[in-house]
């Protein structure tokens, strides 16, 4: 108990109110539908209900059986967050029947995920950590990091996660059933999701059957846990990763409808019995309270740096740390405000102006069929060589958009005042072998 005091007087911060009444029925609401908003942003396979925690059952079931919602009520959460916070986030998969109880989170860790919360910009950053990236454990038999909740539980996950992350302090962790997503994107009636290539695979082993259709589709709990799980497409993990942060992308969209709110309390029943944290109930308090005030574009979302182990750059083989990325994730992500002396991989601290030999990919996503075109001419011409034009966009977009796949937020800061606009978007859903990926939209048209 004394370390968890310590805890709490370095991560939650108890405000001084007008009323020192208890918080009413409205904070309990807003709290639930921002830990389950702030879950469908954290987290695929699992991990989506990461906030959702039933650290106390008997509070949250007396919430649910009030009667009505006050959401006239001023009165919020006492509770804020005085720091920055790292939690990690674990979707678990499936273990051997009859696994019951605690036993359901002894799997591994299909879904990795590290949150970094920082009430000094009023952000969340997410970096997703590849679960076939490599690590070294003396005494151990696994290679992998999705082992180390099999092995040790979630402590050894974290302590490695900390380890690669060049020890990174991290707090708090989540693990959640694979079993949570499919039964939650089904109470949400489904996810509008573009599929980009027909996927069709078994494995018998793990009583896996994928069969989707190319296009936009919306998947039942079932199809969307098929969608992130395929990995028969030669892009093994990653691909994996980039499908999973649509995911999250469209879970964000979905979560957003007021028509999501009625069915909370359903949510809620479902999640008890998938969630294992050792959040405690203020902090949660204190997380949705924080979450009240998150804007969308505060949002980033990143991907571990690091390339495959093989010379044929397979990337369904080990996923090896880059060092100097990771220096780069940690000043720019999860420490923000603290000099980038790593300077990304493009750039050292001498240079002002963006190298020439970046890659770069042009998607169109404008009613323009030779708009694409047009700005990769443009880019030539400006002297970066390592541009390409890769298939159209599904979706039309009003605003062009810089996707920062490798997830250098001051190189894109750079690009972005070369071609005189464009809304960066920090998530690594563009071309997976780019650094960066233009969207371009109706706003573009016209201007190049």
């Amino acid at each position: 108990m004394k370390n968890l005091s310590i805890f709490k007087r370095n991560f939650v911060e108890r405000v001084d109110q007008t009323s020192r009444k208890k918080p009413k029925f409205f904070v309990y609401v807003v709290g639930v539908f921002f830990l389950v908003f702030t879950a469908a942003i954290s987290a695929t396979m699992g991990a989506i209900t990461a906030l959702l925690a039933p650290v106390e059952p008997p509070i949250i079931n007396r919430v649910l059986e009030a009667t009505g919602f006050d959401y006239l009520s001023s009165n919020r959460s006492g509770y804020r967050l005085s720091r920055s916070v790292n939690i990690l986030i674990l979707g678990i998969d499936g273990v051997p029947e009859p696994a019951v109880g605690p036993k359901i989170f002894n799997g591994r860790s299909d879904t990795i995920l590290l949150f970094h919360l920082d009430p000094r910009d009023k952000s969340i950053s997410l970096l997703s950590v590849p679960r076939d990236t490599k690590v070294e454990v003396p005494r151990m038999s696994f290679s992998k990091i999705s082992e180390a909740n099999a092995t040790g539980g979630a402590a050894l996950a974290t302590q490695l996660v900390s380890s690669m992350l060049n020890n990174t302090k991290i707090e708090r962790y989540v693990r959640v059933s694979s079993s949570a997503f499919r039964e939650l994107v089904d109470l949400l009636g489904g996810v509008e999701v573009f599929v980009p290539r027909a996927m069709s695979y078994t494995d018998s082993a793990q009583k896996l059957k994928i069969n989707l259709a190319k296009g936009w589709q919306t998947l039942n709990g079932e199809q969307a846990e098929q969608f992130a799980r395929f990995r028969n497409d030669g892009l093994g993990d990653i691909g994996r990763i980039q499908r999973q942060q649509s995911l999250i992308q469209a879970l964000r969209d979905r979560l957003a409808s007021p028509s999501v709110l009625v069915r909370l309390p359903q949510i809620v029943r479902l999640m008890q019995k998938y969630v294992d944290t050792n959040l405690n109930y203020e902090e949660i308090l204190t997380l949705a309270n924080f979450g009240l005030q998150l804007e969308r574009e505060n949002f980033k979302m990143v991907m571990l740096p690091g390339s495959s182990s093989s010379e044929q750059a397979d990337l369904r083989s080990y996923w090896i740390v880059d060092a100097i990325g990771v220096d780069r994730i940690i000043a720019q992500y999860l420490n923000p405000g603290v000099p980038d002396f790593a300077q990304g991989r493009f750039r050292n601290p001498t240079e002002s102006a963006l190298p020439k030999n970046i890659k770069i990919a042009v998607q169109n996503a404008s009613s323009k069929p030779t708009a694409a075109k047009t700005v990769g001419e443009f880019l030539t011409k400006k002297g970066f060589f390592n541009v390409s034009v890769v298939q159209d966009s599904p979706e039309k977009q009003r605003h062009s958009q810089i996707i920062v796949q490798q997830g250098d937020l001051e190189a894109a800061n750079l690009l972005q005042k070369e071609l005189g606009g464009g809304k960066i978007e920090a998530s690594s859903t563009g071309e997976i072998n780019s650094d960066f990926t233009l969207r371009v939209g109706e706003d573009w048209v016209k201007r190049f």
